[in-house]
């Protein structure tokens, strides 16, 4: 594939670093430069197609339930006829990487305070 020359312009920091990392692998800063934009091109690439398949799942979901009707009836089912044993109970604490951490005693003194 034919190369093209390009001027970039980078940070006095980066520069230096590139010039050192250059020197400790023995490759020119050009070699270095160009694996990083594949790799970064690559990624992205793969970032993009990811979120576009995700669109036309989407596209698709849309096109079985216009205007989510179906989802709709789903939820609203779901909530009248199953039980949540949390109804109308305030929950003290947090959710911590899926598990409910109680509130800390100065959580619990400022919920106290507001009356929450």
């Amino acid at each position: 594939m034919a190369r093209t020359a390009f001027t970039l312009r980078i940070d006095a920091k980066e520069r230096v670093a590139l010039v050192s990392l250059s020197r400790v692998e023995g490759r020119p800063i050009n070699q270095l430069l160009n694996e990083a934009i594949k790799s970064y091109l690559s990624r992205r690439g793969r970032k993009e197609r990811s979120l576009e398949a995700d669109l036309a799942d989407l596209r698709a979901y849309r096109k079985q339930d216009p205007g989510f009707q179906r989802a709709i009836a789903a939820f609203v089912e779901a909530e009248a006829s199953l039980e949540d044993p949390l109804e109308g109970e305030p929950i003290e604490g947090q959710f911590v990487d899926g598990q409910l951490k109680p509130a800390g005693p100065v959580q619990s003194k400022i919920r106290e305070l507001l009356g929450a």
